[in-house]
């Protein structure tokens, strides 16, 4: 990056997808509309529907904005989101979004995320659960629970996040390239609290801005009770963990 150039200039957006055709081209074009210079990386776990190919036909429309990565099996979103950010930092891009394929992120608020890493932040959250920040379609049932889960990670690690599973967020590549990405196996929402505690424990600045987050109108939610289960018992793994480790750091 040269002098007084800003990261946003050289912006990867990550959106993996399985089963995601109705969704994709709509969230593309909107991406462009919003931020024109942005990048665009489609993840796709080996969609049955036709999500893959949908993807290169976009790709091959635009070449110079529209990459395409097919992966054999549907892993799981952290591992796609890992591929992401592997292909990105390879390619020398300055801020790597993740951002869903199913409309539920706008990308029209995608500047306030790019004005915060710009502005200093490292890892910029856009946050449902911050002043100006705003859920829209959602069952009372998927509030509770996404509340509790925040509540519950934020407390058992003792940090200072109100959205931390939220998935809409953006990477300065310095965080990326410090924090272990070969260690982290974590799949669904537990993959964002994952990242978000590597990046803060790492000493980096973590900056939530507000964006209405919508649920999806096309296609099926991806939530399963395995990734809550995992999330349970990993968070509280990883706040006892940094608890002995503050404790072992005030007693040297």
């Amino acid at each position: 990056m040269t002098s007084g150039e800003r990261p946003s200039q050289r912006t990867l957006v990550i959106i993996p997808t399985y089963n995601e055709r109705e969704n994709l081209p709509l969230i593309a074009a909107r991406v462009h509309a919003a931020v024109p210079h942005c990048h665009v990386l489609i993840v796709d776990d080996g969609s049955p529907d036709g999500t893959g190919e949908l993807a290169d036909e976009l790709a091959l429309a635009d070449p110079d904005r529209v990459h395409v990565m097919h992966r054999v099996s549907k892993d799981g979103l952290g591992a796609a989101y890992l591929a992401g950010f592997a292909w990105g930092l390879g390619r020398g891009y300055s801020v790597l979004v993740e951002m869903d394929a199913d409309g539920s992120h706008a990308p029209e608020e995608l500047h306030r995320l790019l004005d915060a890493v710009d502005a200093g932040a490292d890892l910029a959250i856009g946050s449902r659960y911050v002043p100006g920040g705003e859920v829209r379609n959602w069952p009372r049932r998927r509030m509770v629970l996404s509340r509790t889960a925040n509540g519950y990670s934020r407390i058992s690690l003792g940090v200072d996040v109100n959205d931390i599973t939220a998935g809409y967020r953006a990477y300065r590549r310095e965080v990326l390239e410090k924090i272990d990405l070969g260690a982290v196996d974590s799949k669904g929402y537990c993959f964002q609290v994952d990242l978000t505690w590597r990046t803060i424990s790492a000493g980096f600045v973590v900056v939530e801005v507000p964006i209405t987050f919508t649920e999806r109108e096309l296609g099926k939610s991806k939530m399963s009770g395995s990734n809550i289960r995992e999330a349970i018992v990993r968070i509280a793994q990883w706040g006892i963990r940094g608890r002995i480790d503050r404790a072992r750091g005030a007693v040297r």
